[in-house]
């Protein structure tokens, strides 16, 4: 067997038409849950005016990467990153109410779609919904004056592939579960990696054995990834942060194909 044969074999071949159709099929019928996609916007604005504003009267500035950085302007990128989060990861979340009840790919499995391309479709159209809120947020904290540094035009293409990591991982994560009560594990997990991925204080306040676990958190990677950004205080570690969540979603995409394929043929 050839090394082509090989990886053909680990990834799913993009079909880029077929995973397209599903995309649009997504856009068509999401036009009349406006409502849903503007609360994801408005969350991450609810956090920095009605909590990071009030606290910067008493926190005053923070340092980050050896910069005095304005606490305002420290946790606005770590609202972006996790904006891009969850707009990926909860539309992909919707992948279990159409694989579980919905029954919404047995029709579609009726068309040339198949399930890798259903996979491929759900991933970029959770990864559209990531950067719809990431590109909202972004205008509002430029226009806050909370970016430092023309580095931060590459904010966007971070928050890709934040939404990227996160749309494998919760599409593979969802095909494992059973009821909706599962959820409530998720929201153990994301709840916290959320508080904690060093979002409202830098990572050198924690323990050092705290500050270990924090580094391995994919949000914190994310998070990481457009501070440096937005500040300007990229360096060679922001490449780790690219590569980490680029094989989370790029292993995700890989086991989401193989679960989807097994549910929706057995």
């Amino acid at each position: 067997m050839s090394t082509l044969d090989t990886t053909l074999r680990i990834f799913p071949r993009l079909h880029a038409p077929r995973s397209w159709r599903l995309v649009e099929r997504n856009i068509a019928s999401s036009r009349g849950a406006w409502l849903v996609f503007v609360s994801g916007f408005f969350e991450p604005l609810f956090y920095l005016f009605f909590f990071v504003y009030p606290l910067q009267k008493f926190i005053g500035n923070v340092t980050f990467e050896g910069e005095s950085v304005e606490y305002a302007a420290f946790v606005a990128p770590a609202l972006l990153a996790s904006s891009a989060m969850n707009g990926a990861w909860y539309d992909a979340t919707n992948v279990f109410w159409k694989l579980r009840y919905g029954k919404v790919y047995d029709s579609i499995l009726a068309t040339p779609i198949g399930p890798k391309d259903v996979s491929v479709g759900e991933t970029i159209w959770a990864v559209v919904r990531a950067m719809l809120y990431s590109t909202a947020y972004l205008i509002v904290i430029v226009l806050l004056g909370l970016v430092d540094s023309p580095w931060a035009i590459l904010a966007l293409p971070a928050c890709f592939v934040i939404g990227f990591g996160f749309a494998g991982a919760g599409i593979a994560a969802v095909t494992w579960m059973r009821t909706w009560k599962d959820f409530d594990l998720v929201q153990l997990i994301m709840l916290p990696m959320f508080m904690f991925s060093a979002t409202f204080y830098p990572i050198s306040v924690y323990p050092e054995v705290l500050e270990w676990i924090v580094r391995c958190l994919p949000l914190y990677h994310g998070i990481e990834l457009v501070r440096s950004l937005t500040t300007g205080t990229v360096g060679p570690f922001q490449l780790v942060n690219v590569a980490y969540l680029l094989a989370m979603g790029f292993v995700g995409l890989c086991i989401s194909s193989r679960r989807i394929d097994k549910l929706l043929l057995k």
